[in-house]
């Protein structure tokens, strides 16, 4: 369950920000492509430790439609299609109060990749994305 609520939360196309304020009075601006490089579904995260897939070519992603899941998430579509992700009221307040510390971890994994930050962000240059490979444990209807 979780101990934080939201009390606000204001998409925001144009500038491609999430506003959130919560009941502890905590406030955060989540840019939309944070949220789509650390989404929380196996398609970003893998299925299990070790087996996350760096998301490139984000910076231009928006959110086309933000659905809420019971009281304690919501689910985002973004514009490229992905919309897998549950962001519950808990990994929203992660997002914002460790964001300059994943924004860093984000551009040194690009690095990492052989991209630097402007070019792995940018949707011209981004690779095509792998399939999706479905293994015993992954959990997805086939």
């Amino acid at each position: 369950m979780s101990s934080r609520n939201p009390t606000a939360l204001t998409v925001h196309n144009k500038s491609k920000v999430l506003d959130i304020e919560f009941d502890d009075g905590a406030s955060f601006t989540i840019p939309f492509e944070l949220m789509r490089v650390y989404s929380p579904s196996a398609e970003v995260m893998g299925h299990g430790p070790g087996q996350e897939v760096l998301q490139v070519g984000k910076r231009e992603v928006g959110i086309a439609a933000m659905d809420p899941v019971g009281n304690y998430a919501v689910q985002p579509t973004f514009t490229d299609g992905h919309n897998t992700g549950l962001f519950t009221w808990d990994y929203l307040y992660k997002l914002g109060n460790e964001k300059d510390k994943l924004w860093q971890d984000y551009m040194d994994r690009l690095h990492a990749s052989g991209l630097d930050g402007d070019s792995g962000r940018d949707p011209a240059n981004a690779p095509a994305p792998a399939p999706h490979v479905h293994g015993p444990s992954c959990g997805h209807k086939h």
